[in-house]
This record gives structure tokens, C-alpha cells and sequence, in this order.
């Protein structure tokens, strides 16, 4: 079983808290750039008045005392999980990992939207690409670590429950249900085969945000995910 995070893949706090108000039971929303940009903290506020968990994805990638106090900033807004990049390595991380306090901290492994021949190409690796390899690496330095959950795409959850072990959360982006386009997604999964394979909350935007019922889309991955 699995939770559900709907990513709020619209253009404004009106349209985003519309939404959420036409899924009863909701407990998780994902901002990301875009809207924390446009609405900034305000919306945070909103969804966690409506009973809905925040999860801000914003990835952070930076020096130390950067990545630090902006995670101590997301963590006094009440949000309960937050990403960033596990490319910006140990220290990084660490650092994340003691300004976060009960909120839980999610590690980027390697985006969804890489195919990994674009991937080994951003890299600047050599030879024959072998982005799961690179999921595992970056996993394990995560878990390494201290941080509490791993964000990776459905191709590599079995691999990556290995070394995160039974407690540690793993995020997934890229859920399709059946029949829904990929759009710029590259390795991709139905929720019912990244539950399988270990994940424990779904992230899915688009099947959802532009579906004619979203509702009843929403209502069949919960199913699926549990």
C-alpha cells in the first residue's frame, strides 16, 4: 500500500486549492517551482488548513548554509516533506539532514524525465549508460546519509527498497495509469507495479490536474495503490 501525492501542476493558488477541494480525503499535495514561485507561502498555509500534508519540492542543490536554513524555512511552514538533490553530496546532505527537524527530507536520485543517454550526456560520462547503476549510487550515499526517504522513478524501486531497507519512505514520480501519455516522463510505471516493487507514496500530476474528472481518476490510483 501506498500513499498519494497529487502534484499541483497549475498555474495559480486559485486553481491549485479548486482542485484540491474537488478531491475529499486528500492527504498530500505536492508544490513545486512553479507554484511556490507564483504563490509563495501563503499556499502552504491554505493546504495545510484543508487537513492536506505539503510536500515542497523544490530540490535543492546548493553550498551548505544555503541548502540548510532554506530547509529550515520549509520546515517552519508546517511542510512534512521536502527534496533535495543527492548530487550535491555528503555534506550537503548531512547538513540537510540537522536542519530539517521533524520534517522528513526526500533525496533526488536521478529525474524521471532523463532517458539515460541524456543522463550519461549531462554526467559526462563515458561507455554504455547505466542510469540504475548511477539510482543505486546516489541512494545509497542518501541513506548513508541520514536522510528519511529517496525519490526515484518506478524503473528502479526494487533495487532502491534494497538499500533503503523496510522503513525509509521511496517517492516515486512517474505513475501512469493505464493509457495515460507519458509527456515529458521517460521511465515510467501504473501505480500498482511501483507499490509491488516497494514504493510507499505515488506522485502524480498530470493524469490528474488535466483529467475531465479528476476525482474519479484520482479515486482509481488510490485503489490501484492499495
Amino acid at each position: 500500500m501506498a500513499e498519494v501525492i497529487v502534484a499541483l501542476d497549475v498555474g495559480s493558488a486559485r486553481e491549485a486549492l479548486e482542485l484540491v477541494d474537488q478531491l475529499p480525503g486528500l492527504g498530500w499535495a505536492k508544490v513545486g517551482p512553479v507554484l511556490f514561485v507564483r504563490e509563495g507561502p501563503a499556499l502552504i498555509g491554505e493546504l495545510e488548513g484543508r487537513g492536506v500534508q505539503v510536500f515542497l519540492d523544490l530540490k535543492w542543490h546548493d553550498i551548505l548554509s544555503t541548502v540548510a536554513e532554506a530547509v529550515r524555512g520549509a520546515q517552519g511552514l508546517g511542510v512534512k516533506l521536502a527534496t533535495v538533490h543527492a548530487l550535491g553530496g555528503r555534506a550537503m546532505l548531512e547538513a540537510a539532514v540537522q536542519a530539517a527537524g521533524p520534517m522528513r527530507l526526500a533525496a533526488v536520485t536521478v529525474l524521471t524525465s532523463h532517458s539515460p543517454g541524456g543522463y550519461w550526456d549531462t554526467v559526462g560520462r563515458t561507455g554504455e549508460p547505466d542510469v540504475a547503476a548511477e539510482v543505486e549510487r546516489l541512494a545509497r550515499l542518501a541513506v548513508d546519509s541520514g536522510v528519511g526517504a529517496v525519490v526515484t522513478s518506478p524503473r528502479e524501486v526494487a533495487a532502491v527498497r534494497e538499500i533503503a531497507g523496510p522503513d525509509r519512505w521511496l517517492v516515486v514520480p512517474g505513475i501512469r495509469p493505464a493509457g495515460s501519455v507519458a509527456d515529458d516522463q521517460r521511465r515510467t510505471a501504473d501505480p500498482a507495479a511501483a507499490v509491488a516493487a516497494g514504493a510507499t507514496h505515488l506522485v502524480v500530476g498530470r493524469p490528474i490536474t488535466r483529467a475531465e474528472n479528476p476525482r474519479a481518476v484520482y479515486d482509481g490510483i488510490v485503489e490501484a495503490a492499495s
